[in-house]
């Protein structure tokens, strides 16, 4: 096992709990201390077994595993002895030769084969002489080297052999070099970042080499391909706020007298109904209305807004959505179950009637709001409002909004920037949330402890 320059076990331990907490991965001390103990009883050689052992202890939900699998591969590397090594001529063959072969690893290999190539290839393409003596690792230059998405037809001639295209054989034998494919690139990227690490140092490499778990991604710096993962985790969490905000019954409160169990229990006192019983109370859904603030500096924040949206309409009697930029104009029409995230923020772009002068506007928002949808709040209502309280020094509507939480039954502000934010520039956060309590939620994790904080 290639070691990177930690004095001992105990000091690779900790450095590499260290690095999963900076990674957002949450470890406690005590999960740390789990962890310790259970390297006493596994063989450390076994380098499986190890991993193994530090993801039971330390891994708390399976998004974070990617991440732990990138770190733990940094911290405690893989022999590079050369043992399952290919053809020694790679080192030196014609590019052509090497393709042939990654051909054959892609039809069929073991990770130990994917992984001493990519060792092989990393050497020969992946290095770029650097100022003063340096050199630099690049995953991307081997892969372009190596092409492997340009050898499918070859493959297939040779797998098919001449059997009829299009068929089981085909699509078997295309989802497997597919699969061996995002093997080769795993295996490049992962050698890659090994000899950074020997050559900067694990720390450097590690603060770059894992993206937050995604419950712990910033709204305003998410992306597509985020959105489309997080439309798992926002129904769950869209059930959990809708029965924080169900009405509560008061305590004592009984439903209706249930005349059959009563009646069955006074069997025992003779026919006399010592004891009545009733039927529990129904709770009812509440009404919902959302107002987002929808300008650009909060965009991929307001996308995140649109899949809570969708799944909370799931949830409750009624949900009534509103945008606004420096006016409001009602967003529910583009809530078409099933439409694309995407799709539905353009139109509502292009269609929605949000933006007057182009500058954000609380202040107007509200008074707009309060004038044109102020019977959409009742008894009734949940009023969730969402965005980040930046108003461009414009007069912000306190009156207003204390009128309109004063209808709500609830009322909560969720700010997507940092805390440490608030009240600094054009921003009125502290204003706001003396009327309506606000919350930083950032992400999906600040999200979920909003959720819990109202039970």
């Amino acid at each position: 096992m290639t070691h990177a320059p930690h004095s001992s076990l105990v000091d690779r331990h900790v450095g590499f709990v260290h690095a999963l907490r900076e990674a957002g991965l949450p470890v406690s001390l005590a999960e740390g201390l789990d962890a310790a103990r259970a390297l006493r009883v596994i063989e450390l050689a076994d380098r499986e077994s190890l991993r193994a052992a530090y993801a039971a202890t330390l891994v708390k939900k399976p998004a974070y595993r990617p991440g732990f699998d990138v770190l733990f591969d940094l911290w405690f590397p893989r022999a590079t002895t050369g043992l399952y090594g290919p053809r020694p001529d790679l080192e030196s063959a014609p590019l052509e030769e090497v393709r042939g072969y990654l051909a054959g690893l892609l039809t069929q290999s073991t990770d130990a084969e994917i992984r001493e190539f990519a060792r092989v290839m990393v050497e020969r393409f992946g290095r770029q002489e650097a100022a003063e003596g340096r050199q630099n690792w690049f995953s991307y230059s081997v892969m372009r080297a190596l092409s492997p998405d340009t050898l499918m037809a070859r493959i297939l001639n040779e797998v098919l052999a001449g059997q009829e295209r299009g068929g089981l054989a085909e699509k078997t034998a295309r989802q497997r070099v597919a699969a061996n494919t995002r093997r080769l690139e795993e295996a490049v990227s992962a050698d890659v970042r090994r000899r950074i690490a020997e050559d900067s140092g694990i720390d450097k490499i590690a603060r770059s080499a894992v993206r937050p778990p995604l419950d712990h991604i910033d709204f305003l710096r998410i992306t597509k391909a985020d959105l489309a993962r997080l439309r798992r985790e926002v129904h769950p969490l869209a059930r959990r706020l809708a029965a924080r905000l169900t009405i509560k019954h008061r305590k004592g409160r009984r439903g209706r007298l249930d005349f059959r169990r009563t009646m069955r229990a006074s069997l025992q006192s003779g026919g006399v109904p010592l004891t009545t019983h009733f039927k529990p109370p129904r709770p009812h859904k509440p009404e919902l209305v959302i107002l987002c603030d929808t300008s650009d500096s909060v965009s991929s924040f307001a996308h995140f807004t649109l899949l809570l949206t969708y799944a909370l309409r799931e949830q409750f009697t009624k949900v009534r959505a509103f945008g606004f930029v420096d006016t409001v104009d009602e967003i529910t029409r583009f809530f078409v179950p099933g439409a694309d995230v995407v799709e539905a923020m353009t139109r509502l772009a292009n269609e929605a009637d949000m933006v007057r002068f182009g500058r954000t506007n609380y202040g107007h928002a509200l008074e707009g709001f309060a004038e044109r949808y102020g019977d959409a709040i009742g008894p009734k209502t949940s009023l969730l409002i969402l965005g980040d309280a930046r108003s461009n020094y414009q007069q912000p509507a306190l009156d207003t909004l204390k009128s309109l939480t004063r209808r709500a039954r609830h009322a909560y502000w969720l700010n997507p920037e940092p805390r440490q934010q608030w009240d600094t520039g054009d921003s009125v956060a502290t204003e706001y949330g003396t009327v309506v309590p606000m919350y930083e939620c950032r992400n999906v994790a600040q999200l979920t402890a909003f959720i819990e904080s109202i039970a």
